[in-house]
């Protein structure tokens, strides 16, 4: 996702700093960034040469090089004290205007900010997969997020290219609020025996005109950040039919979550 969003903003005409812990994952993003603008500029999606766009884009394994960005994308992983961990550190590297923004799912947007000294200039950003090709993107507003912050981010959206749509900070917000629960059904659905998986993903996509199944978007996602997001469902909505289907726990637990370990529902 992190890779995605950097070449978005990249593509956009503005300059990012591409932040990550390994210089080897930093190498692969790039590798993985200019194959994606190659086939887009290939195929006439976009105007500028690849080189003109990684021109724009640089890396570091240090936070502190963003000590002078007007505007932050936290995207790790789904979860809150690693989120916590890095709005604390941002907190105090960036400048006190920075606009710090997090890629979540699920997550309250106010509890993050309430770690920060500058919870009106904290709001959730939910890029949709892959980035570079989905228009959506959520706008996510926590209890202190001010007017000036929801309207730059909504410039920034904008000037990405997509489509903002707005939610209040509810768990799930909108798309995980409908699309998980659905997932989860799926895999009560496979563990009950009502069908093999390709017999499930196949009447989703043929009867619901779905470009991808439940399981194998599941799959695709990874089976890990769609638990995680089931439980913070479950956790804050209190409600059973958000319980994280048994046979989908069982998997997260085997180490099998799917595309990203060639084993989930499906091996790859």
């Amino acid at each position: 996702m992190g890779s995605g969003i950097a070449q978005a903003i990249s593509t956009a005409g503005l300059n990012v700093i591409l932040i990550d812990k390994s210089s080897d994952k930093l190498d692969a993003a790039l590798k993985s960034i200019n194959s994606s603008l190659e086939r887009l500029f290939a195929k006439q999606k976009i105007s500028q040469s690849p080189d003109q766009i990684l021109h724009r884009l640089s890396t570091s394994t240090d936070l502190s090089s963003l000590h002078s960005a007007d505007f932050v994308i936290e995207a790790v992983s789904e979860q809150e004290d690693l989120k916590q961990s890095i709005f604390n550190q941002l907190d105090t590297i960036t400048p006190p205007h920075a606009i710090l923004a997090t890629n979540i799912s699920s997550i309250s947007i106010t509890r993050l900010a309430s770690s920060t000294q500058r919870s009106d200039r904290i709001i959730g950003l939910h890029f949709m997969q892959p980035v570079p090709l989905m228009n959506l993107v959520e706008v996510i507003k926590g209890a202190a997020t001010s007017k000036s912050t929801f309207s730059t981010t909504i410039a920034l959206t904008n000037h990405l290219g997509k489509r903002p749509c707005v939610s209040e900070d509810r768990p799930g917000f909108i798309v995980n609020r409908i699309l998980m629960p659905m997932i989860n059904e799926a895999f009560f659905a496979l563990q009950e025996g009502v069908a093999i998986a390709e017999d499930i993903d196949f009447a989703m996509k043929a009867g619901t005109n779905q470009p991808m199944g439940p399981l194998e978007l599941a799959d695709f996602i990874g089976l890990d950040t769609c638990l995680a997001i089931m439980r913070v469902m479950h956790g804050g909505l209190g409600e059973d039919k958000y319980r994280p289907c048994p046979l989908l726990v069982q998997k997260v637990d085997a180490g099998w979550l799917g595309r990203k370990t060639k084993k989930g529902v499906y091996a790859y």
